[in-house]
């Protein structure tokens, strides 16, 4: 699995009415995206925007970044909207998820 990690800050002059728009759009075309597994999107308290996007393997990552839609609306983000923004593309090595609402009672033999 990879995990791509997209951090932006805004211009204060940033088009925050086309910006969501965009993005809306490729958090719908993602998610149609083969390899594509997830996102998650949140805005720190400091007015930093991250996305954590996970894809099964860097072929997919690669095609993603290369989809001409995608494409255009980071050419245009980086012109008109963001100030500042930095990308890390990492394998995930390990994964571990336990959902602690899920589990029985369990037992223990002695």
């Amino acid at each position: 699995m990879i995990l791509v990690v997209f951090r932006s800050r805004n211009r204060p002059d940033g088009d925050l009415d086309e910006y969501s728009r965009r993005s809306k759009r490729l958090h719908e075309l993602v998610q149609q995206h083969p390899g594509f597994i997830s996102i998650e999107s949140f805005e720190t308290p400091d007015g930093e925007e991250v996305s954590l996007e996970l894809f099964e393997n860097d072929a997919s990552v690669k095609a993603w970044r290369d989809n001409p839609e995608h494409r255009e609306t980071q050419r245009w983000a980086r012109e008109k909207f963001y100030s500042w923004y930095s990308t890390q593309v990492s394998e995930v090595i390990r994964e571990h998820e336990v959902d602690l609402m899920q589990r029985s009672t369990a037992t223990t033999a002695s």
